[in-house]
């Protein structure tokens, strides 16, 4: 079926290891999509020209991207997972290209945006978006608006110091994106399983010492579903982070929905009751009382709605502000 040009969009998805390029709509429907690896700079760059090229007349570009970046200026700054990806003006080359308006924001954000749109946020004055994938990043919607703070750096909570010790992400040690997220999880299996090796015992995730650095999330939680002790233990651990984390975020937004993605998405019960034994025993009562924790309403389909949704947005933005377009 033919579709309304003038209201179609394109979004592009810029992840740790892969990238999208989506054509739809602010309904969070996609008509056609790419997909590819993220390599560097110069060949994803390409590869985002050549898929828009591909597909129809669109109203505006929305870039989705981890942090940090410079939403206003349309340039992503050096984001820890994206190696290379320094000071690069993605908007205006898109622009010089296409000659239509490109946005810009970081993943975080840009999910939050969607959820509260289209997804599990829907209705919601106060929530916050955790991504809890190759990286952590919140995205924070306060009193009915998206809150970015002063120089766009608001929700960066992966880099929060929990602890003096523990796995590194964010470049910090102990961090928040260190004990949550993919590649976290994956250090925590490492350490785990060394551990045990050193005890001279077995670990079901990984047969020898020699395959440390082979440890995934993904397998982790495969054995941690099957009952395995030791994996379920790296979970565990997650969990008691998160509930750490939340219980701040909690305390000090109070907000009335946190959505959080990927990791939770598909191994939310081997999260949960650790996760919620610290919730109860940190945040204040009427607090987590009034706040609904839930995963992503959108699912597997979140970055590329969220790409789509800043699309939407930005000129959603632009036009309250009287911009003549």
């Amino acid at each position: 079926m033919e579709q309304d040009k003038k209201a179609c969009y394109i979004g592009v998805d810029i992840g740790g290891t892969k990238c999208s390029v989506v054509y739809g709509n602010s309904e969070g429907e996609i008509f056609q999509k790419k997909i590819f690896a993220t390599t560097n700079v110069k060949e994803n760059l390409q590869e985002v020209k050549e898929s828009i090229h591909g597909f129809g007349t669109a109203q505006a570009i929305g870039v989705s991207c981890g942090g940090p970046l410079d939403s206003q200026k349309g340039q992503i700054l050096s984001p820890p997972n994206l190696p290379g990806w320094d000071q690069i003006p993605i908007a205006d080359l898109l622009r010089e290209e296409f000659g239509i308006p490109v946005f810009l924001k970081n993943d975080a954000d840009a999910c939050a945006l969607a959820e509260w749109k289209l997804g599990a946020g829907k209705g919601a004055k106060n929530m916050a978006f955790f991504t809890f994938g190759t990286g952590m990043g919140a995205g924070l919607i306060l009193n009915g608006e998206l809150y970015t703070g002063a120089c766009d750096m608001a929700g960066e909570i992966g880099h929060v110091r929990m602890a003096n010790y523990g796995p590194v992400g964010y470049g910090k040690e102990g961090s928040f994106e260190g004990f949550c997220s993919g590649g976290g999880i994956a250090q925590l299996g490492m350490m785990k399983a060394r551990e045990l090796f050193q005890q001279g015992k077995k670990v079901s995730f990984c047969k020898n010492i020699n395959e440390l650095s082979s440890i995934t999330a993904k397998e982790i939680a495969e054995y941690a579903n099957k009952g395995n002790k030791d994996a379920m233990e790296v979970y565990q651990q997650c969990g008691k982070m998160l509930g750490q984390g939340l219980a701040v975020l909690i305390d000090l937004l109070n907000p009335e929905r946190i959505i959080l993605g990927s990791v939770y998405v598909r191994s939310k019960e081997l999260l949960l009751d650790t996760m919620w034994e610290v919730l109860q025993r940190e945040c204040l009562p009427k607090s987590l009382e009034c706040c609904q924790i839930l995963p992503s309403g959108l699912g597997e389909k979140l970055g590329d709605v969220a790409a789509l949704t800043v699309a939407a947005y930005g000129m959603d933005q632009e036009k309250k502000q009287g911009i003549n377009l």
